[in-house]
């Protein structure tokens, strides 16, 4: 198994279709972000078998250039934007360091078994939450639902209400769930700062096996 397999298994399902088509039309008449080569960036760098923490996000940046199909990553010539921004704060406040990817570019997580996605995978330009209730919640929830049976001891960071919602989809007995608030500044100052998520998560992945590489944040 690995996450081709598990995408085409998607796209044989009659919500997918209608997704697709969707999706395709707005490609077509609008600007959409990320690149359409980029919807499933964080499944090809994030290899099946080395899978051990998913971070998911609400949908992506919806400015241009910002996208890149990585959940809170930015390409590295992109300014940081807030939410980003507010991450690296966090991790410095909790490692006592900062982190290694100031340029806001994450593509070392995905590369270290972090999966980076979204609850929604596509948006449109300036306009936030526009691919909502089109399809892409039934795909990410069913991604979920696969790393549930197929993994056991993955960590789920789960910031912000929407992804907090997919909690009722992990087995807790199997595998293990942080939440906080989301890192925009709209909500960072409720509990994502303090939240000390990079080091639990650390903690978590020596507990499970000792010879298991911790995250370089």
């Amino acid at each position: 198994m690995n996450w081709k397999n598990v995408i085409e298994n998607e796209r044989k399902k009659d919500y997918y279709k209608a997704l697709e088509t969707k999706i395709d039309k707005e490609y077509q008449d609008k600007t959409i972000y990320p690149p359409k080569n980029k919807i499933f960036y964080a499944f090809d760098l994030t290899p099946y078998d080395d899978l051990k923490v998913v971070i998911i996000g609400q949908d992506p940046y919806h400015q241009k250039g910002q996208a890149q199909g990585l959940a809170f990553s930015t390409p590295k010539e992109i300014k940081n934007p807030p939410s980003m921004v507010n991450i690296f704060k966090e991790i410095e406040s909790d490692l006592g360091k900062p982190s290694a990817n100031l340029d806001g570019d994450l593509t070392s997580w995905a590369k270290q078994g972090v999966l980076l996605i979204n609850r929604v995978l596509t948006v449109e330009d300036s306009s936030p939450k526009s691919h909502r209730d089109i399809g892409w919640e039934i795909f990410t929830t069913n991604i979920i639902k696969h790393i549930d049976d197929n993994f056991e001891n993955i960590i789920f960071l789960l910031w912000g209400n929407d992804a907090i919602k997919l909690s009722k989809y992990i087995d807790d007995k199997k595998h293990f769930i942080l939440t906080s608030p989301h890192p925009s500044p709209l909500s960072a100052y409720r509990g994502f700062f303090g939240s000390k998520n990079f080091s639990k998560i650390n903690k978590i992945l020596k507990d499970i096996d000792i010879d298991i590489e911790p995250i370089v944040w």
